[in-house]
């Protein structure tokens, strides 16, 4: 990766733009901070879920009319991290040298819905996974999505004993990392309690633990490393390894939603990352993960192998995932604080790591970081990790 930018995540209907607007924003920062111009992209894939077909190439044109191909990207939550692998398969299979990957979402004001028209899940892509919650925990009049998250959290926390101080840790931690983030939609801190006294949204989760509707976009230049030599570009990033997984039997089998909202898909793009990079998650410094929910961010902990099933309250607990910590994890204040427009998401994700380490991100740069790694979920479903290397000196050495 050459270059990348982003536009600052907004409430919806807070800044008065379009999505090309948007795209116009994010993809000339990241053509600027690769030092190309537009009329070098040989492909673009665009990344977007609510706006209507062929709204990639509206946005595209913003930054130039030179008539490369450009892919329309939908993979739910999973949009964002969907174009930028595109990027990559055309850059390392040979058909391109240079690709702009964008992601964009301009979004309505409340909670997501479960995927379905009119509430009729029966025709939902969701439709199954859906099945599964109504099947265990019955349905009820709470947002979709909050619902069978909020399930799995339950779960969770009569398997394990996980606590409620404990989700809302991640929240607090989330919070606490997006004060220092300029781009960030929130930048309010939390402690626990104020956590917890927030308006529940589907027990065990708060308000402060769901991530929000946003606005916004976010870009990435993805190069041959003979199209770096020959425009002697700098501040390259490597793309070690890369994976995508969906659902198999395994989500489905056993009837419990922690397998429904994907931690199987996780744990095995995860497993395909590290062994087709030699790298291990002991390797990582900085990690930017799907936290939807306050939930799934334990969830992946585990997917990730950053402790065992069922250990990942105790981990955020005690400090392992913030500043002074093994790792640190969403440094940009993730989804819950940062903002989620689903198309942008995942390129976002891996914006951060790219300035973290390059050492750019000032006062919430991880020290030393050199090894990112980037989890990008969609439920329906997909899974994306991607694991991040600098090519140049760790970040504040």
């Amino acid at each position: 990766m050459a270059g990348v930018g982003m536009t600052k995540f907004e409430k919806p209907e807070t800044r008065d733009w379009q999505y090309w607007d948007m795209v116009r924003e994010a993809g000339g920062a990241a053509l600027a901070d690769a030092g190309i111009s537009y009329d070098e992209v040989e492909q673009v894939p665009v990344g977007y879920c609510f706006q209507p077909s062929t709204a990639g190439q509206r946005a595209a044109y913003e930054l130039g009319l030179t008539g490369v191909p450009v892919y329309n990207v939908n993979n739910n939550c999973a949009t964002g991290s969907t174009a930028l692998m595109l990027a990559r398969q055309l850059v390392e299979g040979g058909s391109a040298d240079c690709v702009l990957a964008l992601g964009f979402e301009k979004m309505k004001k409340g909670a997501l819905g479960g995927g379905a028209d009119g509430g009729d899940f029966s025709t939902s892509p969701v439709a199954r996974h859906y099945g599964i919650m109504a099947a265990r925990h019955g349905f009820e009049m709470s947002p979709p999505t909050a619902q069978i998250f909020g399930d799995a959290a339950r779960e969770h926390m009569e398997k394990y004993g996980t606590t409620q101080a404990q989700l809302a840790a991640v929240a607090a931690k989330n919070h606490r990392h997006s004060a220092r983030n300029p781009n960030a939609q929130f930048r309010d801190v939390y402690e626990v309690a104020d956590i917890l006294a927030a308006r529940t949204v589907h027990r065990p989760l708060t308000k402060l633990q769901c991530s929000p509707t946003s606005d916004g976009a976010a870009a990435a230049v993805v190069v041959s490393e003979r199209f770096a030599d020959r425009r002697g570009l700098t501040g390259l990033v490597e793309i070690v390894a890369q994976a995508m997984t969906t659902d198999t039997e395994e989500s489905f089998a056993s009837g419990s939603c922690i397998d429904v909202v994907g931690q199987p898909m996780s744990r095995e793009a995860a497993r395909q990352v590290y062994e087709r990079s030699g790298l291990g998650i002991e390797d990582v410094d900085v990690i930017e993960l799907h936290d939807c929910f306050s939930v799934n961010e334990l969830l992946t902990y585990e997917a990730l192998g950053m402790c065992g099933e069922g250990e990942s309250g105790k981990l955020v607990e005690s400090g392992a995932t913030t500043y002074g910590g093994r790792w640190v994890v969403n440094p940009s204040g993730g989804l819950i604080s940062k903002g989620h427009p689903l198309g942008a998401t995942g390129i976002a994700q891996v914006a951060e790591l790219v300035w973290q380490v390059r050492g750019e991100t000032g006062e919430r740069q991880v020290p030393g970081a050199r090894v990112g790694l980037a989890h990008n979920i969609g439920l329906g479903g997909a899974a994306v990790v991607t694991l991040l290397r600098t090519t140049g000196p760790a970040a504040g050495a």
